[in-house]
């Protein structure tokens, strides 16, 4: 039977295809090889540019012309025909090569230079550079739009509820008011911090041999500077240039990166959480779509299920992550391959993460507030201000102020406006001090949290 998504083995093939499918140009096999294909193609002309290479004569600009036009043209049929190769030799990367000398065979300058296709190039040459090349595109292509996506839609509810007093509940206990916003607005400052530790990862690259010594490259031409040579085409790639490789570039970029995501991660998981319970204290009700069904025996349910698909899928992306944050730079001696197949899933963890952006989006953007349901809890919780109050007494010098707060409050079944506001006539203090007791609420005791969560 034919690959549908209803068949497809992974969620992200089938059910979430459509939310992570914009990888699938950087991370799919499809992606890979276009990118290999790419690289090859760079490193022929680089080479054919060098002067100092007698034998590699330079490139007309229309064949430059139509080598540049096969790598951006490369296509799915282009594709297939590489991997037809490929079952042939059993080698992935040589495939490449082969390819490439029969798509351009007709062509008399590149036949002329075509055994320097992959001159001195062990396959990792080609394959770190395409690794650190996938990432960096899909990083400004897909992964910090989305990111941004998200930052963007929480602050602007962040600033939209700046004001709006909320209880907090340190401990799950009703603890300091702040407010709805500002809240929110700690999350924001979180995850764009991570987002700033996403974006300046540098990702090194290598281009140096079989054990990156430029063995291979010496023997044939004692004479050049290959070490120049490879700074200046990795470089040129816009990549980083590593000088201290063995046959792999040992991936601590990467890792780097993918760590940098997982911190991401984990405070947008955070942040599902703390919506989660919110919604469940009634601090937010969700927009309904008509026509949609919250449970399958309970007609009343509206479900937080956004941010708990995004939950599910953030935890499984950083399962993913970690793995392969932890095991990428350890190699044994100078290659093994175990980085080869893990390196595979990059796409996979890194669409388990656009999954989790996606849904939390969906789940900001039905968000409404309930003032009143907010309100409501803030008036049964006249305790909060035993803080101000005790703290207001230790200024003036009143003895065991700490300890008179808690004995009236700790415990109690309720604490109500008017128990408080008998224990502050009682107290020794100036009259416009006791007036400013007086008159404060739970829902005007929120310091600078509006202030904060406007600055956002």
């Amino acid at each position: 039977m034919a690959l549908t998504p209803l068949r497809a083995l992974s969620p992200l093939d089938g059910r979430y295809h459509s939310k992570a499918a914009q990888l699938a140009d950087y991370f799919s096999e499809y992606g890979l090889i276009r990118y290999r294909v790419g690289v090859e193609i760079e490193w022929l002309k680089a080479l054919c540019a060098a002067d100092a290479l007698p034998e590699i004569q330079p490139l007309s600009a229309a064949t430059l012309s139509r080598l540049d036009e096969l790598a951006k043209g490369f296509s799915i049929s282009d594709a297939e025909a590489v991997k037809g190769i490929e079952t042939r030799i059993n080698h992935d990367v040589k495939a490449i090569e082969y390819w490439l000398r029969e798509k351009l065979s007709a062509n008399e300058e590149v036949r002329q230079v075509s055994r320097f296709l992959h001159f001195a190039c062990t396959s990792e040459d080609v394959n770190n550079l395409c690794h650190a090349l996938m990432l960096r595109d899909s990083r400004v292509a897909v992964l910090l739009p989305a990111i941004d996506a998200v930052i963007e839609q929480l602050a602007s509810l962040a600033h939209s509820t700046a004001q709006l007093p909320m209880l907090s509940r340190t401990h799950g206990q009703p603890a300091t008011p702040s407010t709805l916003g500002k809240e929110l607005a700690n999350f924001v400052a979180r995850l764009r911090r991570q987002r700033e530790r996403a974006s300046a990862v540098r990702l090194p690259a290598k281009i140096n041999g079989a054990v990156g010594n430029y063995n291979a490259h010496l023997a044939a031409y004692p004479d050049f500077d290959w070490e120049g040579f490879a700074r200046h085409f990795v470089q040129r790639l816009g990549l980083e240039f590593n000088a201290y490789t063995t046959q792999i570039e040992p991936h601590d970029g990467i890792a780097e990166l993918l760590d940098a995501y997982a911190a991401f991660n984990t405070v947008l998981l955070g942040l599902d959480r703390d919506l989660w319970g919110y919604i469940s204290l009634g601090y937010f009700r969700q927009r309904i779509k008509a026509g949609e069904v919250g449970s399958s025996t309970m007609p009343h349910k509206v479900n937080p299920i956004d941010f708990e698909n995004s939950e599910g899928n953030l935890g499984i992306a950083n399962a993913l992550l970690g793995h392969l944050s932890a095991k990428l730079p350890v190699s044994r001696w100078q290659r093994d391959l175990t980085d080869s197949t893990v390196l595979r899933n990059l796409g996979v963890a890194l669409g388990h993460g656009l999954v989790g952006y996606d849904s939390c989006l969906r789940g900001l953007d039905k968000l409404q507030p309930d003032p009143a349901r907010l309100a409501a809890d803030l008036d049964e919780s006249w305790e909060v201000l035993a803080e101000p109050i005790q703290t207001v007494m230790k200024r003036y010098g009143v003895e065991d102020a700490y300890e008179q707060l808690k004995a009236l409050t700790r415990g109690k079944e309720r604490i109500t406006r008017e128990i408080l506001h008998e224990f502050i006539r009682s107290l020794a203090l100036p009259p416009d001090e006791k007036e400013r007791l007086l008159r404060l609420t739970p829902a005007a005791y929120i310091g600078l949290a509006a202030e904060l969560a406007r600055r956002i």
